[in-house]
């Protein structure tokens, strides 16, 4: 029983005792003390080749150089082709960048050219549906867009608006035809 009454006092005196377990510790540098130092100085060389120096062409290089600038301009021109042929290198193509935007605007003799290729993608653009077959239409245009049932409502009440883009033909006659079938006028820009 005295050891009990011994560790009751012990544990509540040592609540009663007020706790100081944090020091005030202040640091004042005055700005001379605190030395800089001084950024490094490179010294560049006035032309700088990350390569390295090259070596000399060899006399074959320089010979074929000689030869190729003889040549005529049709006949240079003739050089890119004939080697890609003979080396077997894979044809380039053009990517498409539709839909990108290449900075400048194209002038209007871009433009000509242009319409004078064959179109191979289309847009499908819903023009306008009867008021009684509009859930119908929403419904066609889901199931040819992925989008859910909200977002294919409000794209059907902005009509006139672009449904699908980039289509071959095929494509779009067939969505022209089910959104047709359904009561809704569509057409293929």
């Amino acid at each position: 029983m005295k050891k009990l009454i011994s560790l009751v006092r012990n544990v509540h005196s040592r609540q009663c005792q007020p706790k100081l377990n944090w020091s005030v510790q202040a640091r004042f540098l005055q700005q001379d003390s605190v030395s800089k130092p001084k950024p490094k100085k490179y010294k560049y060389p006035s032309f700088y080749d990350p390569y390295g120096p090259r070596p000399q062409p060899s006399s074959k290089i320089v010979e074929l150089a000689d030869r190729i600038a003889a040549l005529s301009p049709e006949e240079r021109k003739q050089i890119g082709p004939a080697l890609n042929e003979h080396l077997r290198l894979p044809k380039q193509q053009m990517i498409s960048s539709q839909g990108m935007s290449m900075g400048a605007k194209q002038d209007a003799g871009a433009g000509k050219v242009e319409e004078k290729k064959e179109k191979t993608s289309f847009d499908v653009k819903l023009e306008k549906f009867d008021t009684a077959a509009k859930i119908k239409v929403i419904k066609e245009v889901r199931a040819f867009t992925s989008l859910g049932l909200k977002e294919a409502k409000e794209l059907v009440e902005k009509v006139p608006v672009v449904i699908k883009q980039g289509l071959t033909k095929e494509e779009a006659n067939g969505i022209i035809e089910k959104i047709k079938a359904v009561g809704g006028v569509a057409v293929m820009e």
